[in-house]
């Protein structure tokens, strides 16, 4: 089924226009209520939760409705490059603020500890862990667009209301896969490098580089759909869907950076960690070998950093041979 077309997109309506969308208002409602309860109560309980998280989660969510309810989600059905706007926000933008707002974290600190144990065995079960392998969430968030923009799965999209609702939760749910797993700020049953998280970003800059091409240079998507729109304003099918290709090529890089900024940021808290806990090793031995200098120092374990191809080279002891 074909619905009419949108209306003249204009200046005015790009603040003015919006769209009634329940299923998006309610799930975004309960998820905001739901987060908002948890960390009442964490509150309550005189734990501490940092501000910063609820901001990162509250903009998520609203970044969903921006899409869905807002100018965009009304245009959606209408024109090829706004719904690429809708689509690469509800894979790459909306998850990656829900990952670093931490839910998982905060739904582990409310549960009761019978349900949270259960939670655990879960989280670090080999299923869990082969879930969340790097190239399995490489390709949960590398293949959905492939597989909506080069499948009749775009075009039953956009004539059927709640398949394209379906798309838009298997889109958040698999960048939420992703960032959940690369940013490790809520626990994870993986704990790569960081450096890996990097050369998956590298990847997804190539693999949205390729499918704008083929978008801009191939066939047209959809076009049954487009041409029965009868639109009569905006852009050509063509030019229509060559804009498209440039927000999931370049839209898809820009939205990548904020994330890289946040990767860059958990490696520098981490290699702190690791310093402070050197240092503090350290100056035990140290402490320890000034109580007593008459006294041969004891064989000592070797220290857990010692072995570390980094870590044992920037942090030797003074006193140490070459």
């Amino acid at each position: 089924m074909v619905s009419a077309p949108a209306p003249p997109l204009t200046w005015g309506r790009l603040l003015t226009a919006w769209t009634p969308n329940p299923a998006a208002l309610v799930a975004v409602a309960a998820l905001g209520v739901a987060y908002g309860l948890g960390v009442r109560r964490l509150r309550r309980g005189a734990v501490a939760w940092p501000a910063g998280r609820s901001w990162c989660f509250l903009v998520g969510l609203g970044s969903i409705l921006l899409v869905t309810v807002s100018v965009v989600g009304v245009y959606a059905g209408t024109l090829f490059w706004d719904r690429a706007v809708q689509n690469i926000t509800l894979l790459m933008i909306a998850p990656m603020f829900l990952a670093l707002g931490a839910p998982l974290t905060l739904l582990r600190e409310v549960l009761p500890e019978p349900a949270t144990r259960a939670a655990g065995r879960v989280l670090h079960s080999r299923a869990a862990r082969a879930l969340t392998f790097p190239v399995v969430v490489t390709a949960a968030l590398i293949a959905p667009l492939f597989v909506l923009y080069l499948t009749p799965l775009y075009e039953a999209g956009l004539r059927s209301a709640a398949l394209g609702a379906a798309v838009g939760v298997g889109l958040v749910a698999a960048g939420f896969l992703y960032f959940w797993t690369r940013l490790r700020i809520d626990p994870t049953p993986r704990a790569d490098p960081y450096l890996l998280t990097m050369s998956i970003s590298v990847a997804e800059v190539i693999f949205d580089g390729v499918l704008g091409l083929v978008l801009w240079l191939g066939p047209l998507v959809a076009p049954h759909y487009y041409q029965a729109l009868h639109r009569g304003w905006g852009p050509d099918p063509r030019l229509d869907q060559i804009i498209g290709a440039g927000v999931l090529w370049i839209g898809g890089d820009l939205a990548g950076l904020p994330f890289l900024a946040a990767v860059v940021n958990r490696m520098m808290r981490e290699d702190q960690r690791h310093a402070a806990a050197v240092d503090a090793e350290l100056d035990t031995l140290d402490a320890s070998a000034g109580a007593s200098p008459t006294t041969p120092a004891p064989t000592r374990p070797r220290l857990w950093w010692e072995d570390h191809p980094e870590l044992a080279q920037r942090f030797r002891h003074p006193g140490a041979g070459i």
